[in-house]
C-alpha cells in the first residue's frame, strides 16, 4: 500500500510539471508572455471611426442620407443652395423697396391730370373744375386752384370756410373739384370783362406759389364773364361740396 501511494504522488508531480513547460514554451514564442485574447477581440468589434461612447457610426461628411435611404447630394452641393437662400431676402427687400418708391403719393399737377373747366347754370355765375389723376401714382390736391382768366395778374381769393378737413387724395383716375364764383349776381361789381382762356396753377404742401406744370382748360367759346367779385374754393373730394359755394 505504501508503493501505491507514493507512485500516485509522483505521477501527479510529473503532470504538473509538463503543464509549466508548455506555459512556459508559449510565453517563449511571442516574447510577450500571456496573450490576452479578450482584449484582442474588443479591438476588432469597434466599428471604424465611430465616436467614443456614441454606438453609431458618424454620418459621412460627403455624403447625406434621407430617411428613405436615398442620397440627398454630398455637403459641398448643399452650400450654393445655402448661398443662394440668404441672398434670396436681399432681393425680395430690393423688389419691395423698388414697389415701395413708386407707390409714394406726388403732388396733383397739370403733366399728371387733366383738367376740365364746365360752367353752371345753378349755381349761376359759376364754372366748375374737375381735376382728373390720370397719372400711375396718387397725387395730392393741396389748397385752392390758383386761377388767371385772360392777362390777369393776380389771383382771386379763395373762400376760407370752403377748407375742407383733409388734402383731397386722388387715386390714379379719380377727380377732384373746385367751383370758381365769376361774378355777382345783382352786376354790383366793377370791372366786369369777358375772358376766353383760363390757366390754373397748383399749389404744393406749403401752399407757397405753384407747383410742376399749369392746366389750360378750354373755355366756352363765348367766353365767360367774370368782375371784381371772383373767387374759388378749396379743392373738394366731392363735387356736391364744390357746388355749395
Amino acid at each position: 500500500m505504501p508503493n501505491l501511494r507514493t507512485s500516485r504522488i509522483r505521477l501527479a508531480a510529473a503532470a504538473a510539471t509538463t503543464v509549466l513547460a508548455a506555459l512556459s514554451l508559449t510565453a517563449c514564442d511571442n516574447g510577450t508572455g500571456t496573450k490576452d485574447e479578450g482584449a484582442a477581440t474588443a479591438s476588432t468589434s469597434a466599428t471604424p471611426g465611430a465616436e467614443a461612447g456614441s454606438g453609431t457610426t458618424p454620418e459621412s461628411p460627403s455624403t447625406r442620407t434621407d430617411a428613405s435611404g436615398t442620397g440627398t447630394g454630398t455637403a459641398a452641393d448643399a452650400k450654393p443652395t445655402s448661398a443662394a437662400a440668404s441672398k434670396a431676402p436681399a432681393a425680395s427687400r430690393t423688389s419691395s423697396a423698388g414697389s415701395s418708391s413708386a407707390a409714394t403719393p406726388v403732388t396733383c399737377e397739370g403733366s399728371t391730370t387733366r383738367t376740365v373747366a364746365a360752367p353752371l347754370t345753378r349755381p349761376v355765375n359759376h364754372l366748375l373744375l374737375t381735376v382728373t389723376n390720370t397719372g400711375s401714382r396718387t397725387c395730392f390736391l393741396y389748397g385752392s386752384p390758383a386761377v388767371r382768366f385772360g392777362e390777369a395778374q393776380s389771383v382771386p381769393p379763395t373762400i376760407e370756410d370752403s377748407q375742407p378737413q383733409a388734402v383731397v387724395t386722388l387715386e390714379p383716375g379719380q377727380s377732384g373739384y373746385a367751383s370758381v364764383n365769376l361774378s355777382a349776381t345783382d352786376g354790383s361789381a366793377a370791372n366786369g370783362h369777358t375772358a376766353t382762356s383760363l390757366t390754373v396753377h397748383f399749389q404744393g404742401r406749403s401752399l407757397a406759389g405753384s407747383v410742376g406744370k399749369a392746366a389750360t382748360p378750354a373755355l366756352p367759346a363765348k367766353g365767360v364773364y367774370v368782375d371784381d367779385s371772383l373767387k374759388v374754393t378749396y379743392w373738394q373730394q366731392d363735387m356736391n361740396d364744390a357746388l355749395s359755394w
